[in-house]
């Protein structure tokens, strides 16, 4: 049951020294109910929100928020083109604590909608590329994860080979996916900073430029396209401008394989699903993970598309992954590093059509894969080879190669809310 505004408001006099609330509102961002939150005016005229934990899932999540933020020192967000928010105080509740921060406004758009028009396109390409432009160092001072490639690798080796253990993954992909960790070409780029669990959910937006990204409880030093693959499906009109401000801002240091991980990075989501279903003991998951699967081991066989690796097969784009996924049961599990950020009560609505037991009306036909050309990215852009044998996508005159993107699902944020958001 959710917290009373008027409580949450009260808590935050306590956490905040001075602080007077002259307005108290409920807030949300969607509909999981992961936090109780409410948006405050204080009489000074400041804007905060304060935000309690309403399972151990979103408690977790806040915790290595809070360090995030915290780590992002005034010099880090200078080099920024966006607001990130700031830490204004704490107080216990619950055996939980309430955390304060500043509230930032703005519009939260799906991902067709961000790649839509040029201007804001743009903007959401270069907001990427200066996360991924930052100096690593404040994450390690941080405590903070930092991978190197192969250790990137390696997770995804440990991820499939987890999924095999099951007994339920299907052969086809699990050859495709062990071929595409084999591939040493597609594992040589160089770790950056990344959010790591961007996606469209992630970014406000005011008229045409993005003016804040939320959640950095993955914050890291690690693969690149772990904050691509949503944006590399996405539909809108705009979107191959988002790419090229992408790689203008990252001055010639996006490697060229960096699309076809972050599509396995997609595929993979499917192997966390039903991990999820095998660590809850849910036959239910566990089914529609495995005909999942199956759906994608149907499109390896049956169709032709773009390969993950010259030796793997087709590839499912990751808009075909989310769009199977938003099929599968209505169950909110506790969240894992690099997943999608929980998100806030109060959305009264939807918690209507819950308790109402609504659910997805029909399995979807997953036998039509959806084509993705790709072979420009890495073929037409000149390559070197830099001195932590790296290879780069050059910029520049380069950038003309950039390929049409596919006409993919944009709703980057399905995938991730049936498996990682918590509990209402």
């Amino acid at each position: 049951m959710a917290r009373p505004p008027l409580t949450l408001a009260a808590l935050a006099t306590a956490a905040v020294p001075g602080l007077e609330v002259r307005a108290a509102r409920p807030h949300t961002r969607r509909s999981h109910g992961a936090f109780d939150a409410v948006e405050l005016e204080s009489a000074d005229g400041r804007r905060l929100l304060i935000r309690a934990p309403r399972s151990q899932g979103a408690e977790t999540e806040q915790s290595a928020d809070l360090v995030a933020i915290r780590a992002m020192t005034p010099g880090i967000r200078s080099r920024l083109p966006f607001l990130v928010p700031g830490f204004v105080g704490q107080a216990p509740i619950d055996g939980t604590r309430a955390i304060v921060t500043e509230f930032l406004s703005g519009a939260v758009l799906t991902a067709d909608e961000l790649t839509e028009h040029a201007t804001l396109a743009a903007s959401v390409g270069a907001a990427i590329a200066a996360i991924h432009s930052l100096p690593s160092g404040f994450v390690a001072d941080a405590g903070l994860p930092r991978l190197s490639a192969e250790e990137a690798r390696d997770e995804v080796v440990e991820l499939i080979g987890r999924a095999a253990d099951t007994g339920r993954l299907p052969a086809a992909i699990l050859r495709r996916w062990e071929q595409a960790t084999d591939d040493e070409a597609l594992w040589r780029f160089r770790t950056t900073v990344v959010n790591g669990s961007l996606s469209a959910d992630s970014i406000l937006v005011g008229g045409d430029a993005v003016t804040a990204v939320l959640g950095w409880s993955a914050l890291s030093v690690a693969d690149p396209a772990r904050d691509l693959h949503w944006l590399l499906t996405s539909r809108g009109a705009s979107a191959e401008s988002a790419l090229e401000a992408y790689l203008s801002g990252r001055a010639g240091e996006a490697d060229a394989h960096l699309p076809q991980r972050a599509l396995l990075y997609g595929e993979l989501e499917l192997a966390r699903w039903l991990l999820h279903g095998v660590d809850e003991r849910n036959p239910a998951i566990i089914d529609d993970a495995v005909a999942l699967l199956d759906g994608l081991a149907a499109n390896v066989h049956d169709h032709s598309s773009e390969p993950l690796s010259p030796e793997t097969g087709p590839i499912l784009a990751v808009g075909e992954v989310e769009r199977m996924l938003d099929h599968t049961p209505r169950e909110h599990p506790q969240r894992e590093a690099g997943a999608t950020l929980l998100t806030d009560s109060y959305d009264f609505s939807e918690l209507e059509r819950r308790e109402a037991g609504e659910r997805p009306a029909t399995p979807m036909d997953v036998t039509a894969p959806i084509p993705l050309d790709l072979s420009d990215w890495g073929d037409a852009a000149p390559q070197r080879e830099p001195d932590h044998d790296a290879r780069s996508v050059r910029a520049g005159a380069d950038d003309d190669a950039m390929p049409a993107l596919p006409g993919a699902s944009t709703d980057a944020t399905v995938a991730h809310d049936r498996r990682n958001a918590a509990s209402s």
